[in-house]
């Protein structure tokens, strides 16, 4: 009887260890199955595949490679944006109010006769302060001072000349700022951007014919230059027009002022990873 209990006991555990009654018959569970390659034997993990069964796919990455490249493309200014300033000084707060709108309309309407559009004429700052008198130890508002800013953009280059000796006959007291810029600049940075790329894909041959690989297709790119306007400021011929004494002389001749547009940069950079086989 001892001998038939220890049989039956071995049984039990052969049982437990297979899982189910299947795999006393013989059979393959499905799962086991669809895991096999037809004769038993587990099939080979492909390259393309993840390393590990049941892994997200999302953790694969494919052997690649990463560049950065930066490419400048030349391009002439063509307009400018001209940052006057109206002065006006009066004895009282009303009449300075009145004498400054003055004599801006009339910068607005000589700029309007040189064909310059409306939407070319901004308003961009205007203020009032009282003018003191510190004299004998304390102060006492003697006037009042009235500055309004015009700022005025798409200039051509070509007249301007022309139109910054007429603005200062016709009651700018100022001139802030003179900025050039390319009315092409769109053109201009997407013509950079494909160069880029063309040099990105050339640096990555490069290191990749080094390495004894292959540059395959492009799995992710990224622009890291900032969009801006192309435009550089000419401080030297606005601080001409803040000193004194230059007022007759730029009004005479349209030639006067100089002007030197140069040439302006634009740039593009961008980040290219290619697959590599």
């Amino acid at each position: 009887m001892k001998k038939i209990y220890v049989q039956l006991a071995l049984g039990m555990i052969v049982l437990g260890l297979t899982g189910c009654g299947k795999a006393v018959s013989g059979q393959i569970p499905e799962q086991e199955q669809a895991m096999t390659d037809g004769i038993g034997n587990q099939p080979a993990v492909s390259d393309s595949a993840p390393a590990a069964l049941g892994a997200p796919a999302s953790d694969y990455r494919p052997n690649s490679i990463t560049v950065n490249s930066s490419e400048n493309v030349t391009v002439v200014p063509d307009i400018a944006e001209v940052v006057y300033a109206v002065r006006t000084e009066a004895s009282d707060a009303a009449a300075c109010q009145q004498q400054n709108a003055e004599s801006v309309s009339q910068v607005i309407e000589l700029l309007k006769s040189l064909n310059i559009e409306e939407t070319s004429i901004q308003t961009s700052d205007y203020y009032m302060n009282p003018v003191y008198d510190y004299s004998n130890n304390r102060s006492r508002v003697v006037g009042y001072e009235s500055i309004t800013t015009l700022t005025v953009s798409d200039l051509p280059i070509d007249h301007l000349n022309g139109i910054l000796s007429q603005s200062v006959s016709s009651g700018i007291n100022t001139i802030q700022s003179i900025t050039y810029q390319a009315s092409k600049y769109d053109e201009s940075y997407q013509a950079a951007l494909s160069a880029a790329v063309e040099t990105a894909h050339q640096k990555a041959q490069v290191l990749a014919d080094a390495a004894g690989c292959s540059v395959g297709s492009v799995i992710n790119i990224q622009e890291t230059s900032g969009y801006s306007e192309a435009r550089y400021s000419d401080s030297a011929l606005a601080n001409k027009y803040r000193s004194g004494g230059v007022k007759e002389e730029y009004a005479l001749t349209d030639s006067a002022a100089g002007i030197m547009p140069g040439e302006i940069q634009v740039e593009a950079s961008i980040v290219v990873e290619y697959q590599l086989y």
